[in-house]
C-alpha cells in the first residue's frame, strides 16, 4: 500500500521535526482573547494614564518593519500597539523572553498571547528565536523588539544589542525606534500592579512614546552600525526626557 508520505515508513506517518512544530507555533495567536484584553486594557490605561504620542508620521504605510523600543514596563508592546494603524497591530509581532509564558503565570500567558509573542531563551542561545523572527518578518509580520533585551533595572537605558538591528538587515526592512517615556513610573519590574497615579499629588501619570524616523539598512554596512545609531538616538531621547525621573543612586 502506497502512501502520500515519502518519509513514511510501512505507512506509519513519521513525527514532525521540531524546528516545524517550533515554527508553527509562533507568533503565538492573539485570538478572541487577547484581542479582548488588549482592547480592555488599553481603555483603563487610557482612563488612568495621561498617554501621548509623538512622530506617528513616522510610521511606514507598508509592512513589513522592524520596532526597536526602549523597554520600561510589563506591557511596552501593547502600549506602542495601541498606536499603530489597526491593520498594522493585527500583523505586529514581538520578541519575548520563553520565561515569560512559563514563570509568569497568568498574565506571562496574557502578555504573549496579545503580543504574539515569539518567544527566546534569554539565559541560552538567542540564535533560534532571531532567525524565526527574521522568517515571520518575511512573512509579513511587524516585529517589536527590545534591544536591551530585558525590562529596565532602575530607569536607565542599558546596552543596546543588536537582534533589532540583525532583523532589520536581514529581511531588508525598516528599523522604526520608539522611545518610551514616563513607563518605569507607572509599572516597572518592581511593581506588582501598575501605579497611575502619582501618590504625593494624586495626579494621573504620564506616558510620553516618541516614533523616530525609521532606519533603513541599506545606508548601514552592518547590524552593528545599525545598532549603533539607534542607541545614539535613544540616549539623545534619555537625555531630552520631558517625565522627571529620580534614581536611588547618582549616575
Amino acid at each position: 500500500m502506497s502512501t502520500n508520505n515519502p518519509g513514511a515508513a510501512g505507512g506509519q506517518v513519521q513525527p514532525r521535526p521540531a524546528a516545524s512544530r517550533f515554527a508553527e507555533k509562533y507568533p503565538i495567536k492573539r485570538g478572541l482573547v487577547g484581542n479582548l484584553a488588549f482592547y480592555g486594557a488599553i481603555l483603563i490605561t487610557h482612563l488612568t494614564v495621561r498617554m501621548h504620542a509623538e512622530g506617528l508620521e513616522n510610521i511606514p504605510e507598508k509592512i513589513p518593519y522592524v520596532i526597536a523600543a526602549n523597554h520600561e514596563t510589563y506591557v511596552d508592546g501593547m502600549l506602542i500597539g495601541s498606536y499603530l494603524p489597526r491593520r498594522h497591530f493585527k500583523k505586529m509581532s514581538c520578541i519575548a523572553a520563553k520565561d515569560l509564558e512559563d514563570s509568569h503565570g497568568w498574565l506571562g500567558r496574557l502578555i504573549v498571547k496579545v503580543g504574539r509573542a515569539i518567544a527566546v531563551d534569554r539565559f541560552g542561545s538567542p540564535v533560534r528565536g532571531l532567525i524565526m523572527a527574521k522568517k515571520k518578518v518575511d512573512e509579513g509580520n511587524i516585529m517589536l523588539v527590545h534591544p536591551e533585551g530585558t525590562r529596565s533595572v532602575d530607569g536607565r537605558l542599558a546596552e543596546m544589542k543588536d537582534g533589532a538591528a540583525y532583523i532589520a538587515k536581514k529581511s531588508k526592512v525598516p528599523l522604526v525606534p520608539v522611545f518610551i517615556d514616563g513607563g518605569y513610573e507607572v509599572f516597572n519590574r518592581h511593581m506588582k500592579r501598575p501605579h497611575g497615579r502619582d501618590p504625593i499629588t494624586g495626579k494621573r501619570r504620564e506616558i510620553i512614546l516618541t516614533f523616530g524616523k525609521p532606519f533603513y539598512p541599506a545606508n548601514f554596512s552592518c547590524a552593528r552600525e545599525m545598532t549603533a545609531a539607534l542607541t545614539g538616538w535613544m540616549q539623545d531621547r534619555f537625555a531630552e526626557k520631558k517625565i522627571p525621573r529620580v534614581f536611588d543612586e547618582p549616575q
